[in-house]
């Protein structure tokens, strides 16, 4: 599977250059909607990305990898597609994820409940 399709690349880097343009010209941050959910087949681990790093590699966004704190900060798509699983799996993105919600949002929901999982199930119930 394509982790991250030509699409959701571009995306997530105009998301970056608009970010990097804020904080040159002193405006607030801007506050995206995540793009991007990758997720463990067989396990807890979940990653939300709004922005793409010129690198190419590096992404910005929520990090949970299942141990009840989620994290705001930047991840490898390279270390993530290199994850090994049980039965000849691998990391996954999830094909259907679409949201309304920024990231923001989904920051204080996934604290506030422990999870991403958790916080997708809270979110989708409200509308998004």
């Amino acid at each position: 599977m394509i982790l991250l399709p030509d699409k959701i690349r571009v995306a997530l880097a105009v998301n970056r250059a608009r970010h990097l343009a804020a904080q040159r010209d002193d405006k607030p941050e801007p506050d995206p909607v995540p793009l991007l959910k990758l997720f463990n087949p067989c396990g807890s681990a979940t990653w939300l990305a709004t922005e793409l790093c010129s690198d190419g590699d590096t992404l910005f966004g929520i990090a949970d990898l299942g141990f009840g704190c989620p994290e705001l900060g930047y991840f490898s798509l390279g270390e993530i597609a290199a994850v090994r699983l049980p039965f000849n799996l691998s990391i996954e993105r999830d094909l259907d994820f679409v949201t309304t919600h920024p990231l923001s949002i989904w920051m204080q929901t996934a604290r506030s409940l422990g999870s991403i999982p958790q916080a997708e199930i809270a979110l989708h119930i409200i509308g998004g």
